[in-house]
């Protein structure tokens, strides 16, 4: 699905950037973030604190299911300090980032600032947008039409049903990525920082769980804990963008509106922003990536006025209307697959 509407020049977003600049909405909230910081490195301290606690035993599948959820809330910290949102200068965005990241869940900071800005560069378009890239799961006919291993054709096929058990393997697989990306990167900028605290991260990591678990309940732990954060992390990013218009590779639209007609609200209230760290409000966040997450909620009307005034389509739906139009796009992608594998079963037949 590609998104087609007139090109105008960039004083369509000048005009509001002035607007949001006027409003205040740009500027740092260090207080907000302090209690912000330390309520989530609070609640993160605390889950281990339990962790010890409950000692060698089965009700530890239920911490770590709740450590699963402190890792995601701690994960959107280093989202917003990749953004520059959180402190004025750059060294200590980063500094967060790399301690939150890199120190407390194990996910490579530089690695996510590299993939997550060419994502906000380029949303949803095709060969530009790495989080539409190659993966286990296709985004795009082209990609669908590309798969050839048995597998692969039945992943793809049924990616919509296979979604969300494949999320429980995404945990995982963002350890992975991080430490492939620091070994073939040439971006030497906290390269061995980042070495140093990721190693720390999987060395206590393990030795904690070791040292108060049996074998065999340390594997279940963690299998529950990476688990519910890989499916908490996708179920706060695929709302965002799945589902949207894309964008060929060489289509073109101004800044305002490739960020908004590729991008999708999440409606709720501030339960929701602090479920989906923010995320909620994604064209916003597009817009304006370096605005303090508590702004958004703000700036949400002022966009949606000026959207609505240069017909721009604005879209926000209810969070499982998102999961469901995003399954959709998935479970359309995989048609084709489908049908092939359905004309072979009748010719062999």
């Amino acid at each position: 699905m590609t998104a087609i509407l007139p090109n105008r020049s960039g004083t369509d977003f000048a005009v509001l950037s002035r607007q949001i600049r006027a409003a205040g909405l740009l500027r740092r909230r260090r207080i907000s973030y302090s209690v912000r910081i330390l309520a989530t490195v609070s609640f993160y301290a605390a889950t281990w604190w339990a962790f010890v606690m409950v000692g060698d035993s089965w009700y530890q599948t239920i911490v770590a299911a709740v450590l699963g959820i402190a890792f995601t809330q701690v994960a959107f910290l280093g989202h917003d300090g990749g953004h520059q949102q959180v402190a004025r200068t750059k060294r200590n965005n980063d500094l967060l980032g790399l301690i939150t990241g890199d120190l407390l869940v194990g996910l490579c900071y530089g690695w996510w600032v590299d993939e997550h800005t060419r994502h906000h560069a380029n949303p949803n378009q095709e060969g530009r947008d790495p989080d539409i890239g190659e993966s286990v799961i296709t985004f795009t006919d082209k990609q669908a039409h590309a798969r050839s291993g048995r597998v692969e054709r039945f992943i793809a096929a049924h990616q919509a049903w296979l979604f969300f058990p494949l999320l429980t393997l995404e945990g995982i697989n963002l350890h992975v990525q991080s430490v492939d990306w620091l070994r073939r990167t040439r971006i030497r900028r906290y390269r061995r920082t980042e070495l140093v605290l990721l190693t720390v991260h999987v060395l206590a990591y393990l030795a904690v769980v070791l040292l108060v678990l049996s074998p065999v309940k340390a594997l279940c732990f963690v299998a529950i804990q990476q688990a519910v954060w890989g499916v908490y992390m996708g179920c706060s990013f695929a709302p965002n963008h799945k589902g949207m218009p894309t964008l060929g590779p060489d289509e073109t639209l101004d800044f305002l509106r490739r960020q908004v007609v590729t991008s999708r609200n999440i409606r709720g209230g501030r339960f929701t922003d602090l479920l989906l760290g923010g995320l909620n409000y994604q064209v916003e966040h597009h817009l304006f990536p370096n605005m303090p997450r508590g702004n958004l909620r703000k700036a949400q009307p002022i966009v949606q006025a000026h959207c609505r005034d240069l017909a721009v389509p604005y879209t926000e739906t209810g969070l499982f209307r998102s999961y469901a139009i995003a399954l959709g796009h998935l479970h359309a992608v995989g048609a084709p697959l489908r049908a092939r594998t359905a004309r072979r079963a009748v010719t062999v037949g």
